[in-house]
């Protein structure tokens, strides 16, 4: 049986800089998944620490640091996006955190140009383009936080309106 799930998608200061928003967009759409919902913002410190709350405790206090400057810089885009098994298909799109370990035909292989080794060497941030939840609870917990309830959407696409 599959699912119909919300995720929520963050393109990072690096992927708004580059002009990659649309590029990016254009894939999720391209694979069913639909946004439901869409918003720019400039993150504070505040905010940064409600969203990465546990970052310092996995990864380390100058990983934190890096991270929240990082996030910090410049404008993010926040998406909710909804389909089927959304949070592990996108996450699968996304590939693996560090570009140089990513799966080709996975946006951070195709678009991010960072290593692992460069990140884990100098405790920093990872310039990876995108954040996306992991779990389904994990995607409920940041759709909250990022998004109100009159800020998301329901509507059929086309594409749904068509399937059988």
């Amino acid at each position: 049986m599959t699912t119909t799930e919300r995720t929520l998608v963050v393109l990072k200061p690096d992927a708004v800089a580059r002009g990659l928003v649309g590029r990016l967009l254009q894939r999720f759409e391209d694979v069913g998944v639909k946004i439901v919902g869409v918003k720019m913002k400039l993150m504070d410190a505040d905010f940064t620490e409600r969203h990465y709350f546990d970052l310092a405790t996995r990864r380390g206090a100058a990983v934190y640091a890096a991270t929240s400057a990082f996030m910090r810089q410049s404008p993010v885009i926040a998406l909710v996006l909804e389909g089927v098994e959304a949070v592990s298909q996108v996450r699968r799109m996304v590939g693996n955190t560090y570009p140089s370990e990513a799966a080709i035909g996975t946006i951070r292989a195709d678009f991010a140009h960072v290593s692992k080794a460069y990140c884990q060497e100098r405790d920093q941030a990872v310039a990876n383009l995108v954040h996306a939840s992991g779990t389904v609870e994990e995607a409920t917990h940041e759709i909250n936080l990022w998004f109100s309830v009159d800020e998301l959407f329901d509507y059929q696409t086309a594409a749904e309106r068509f399937t059988f």
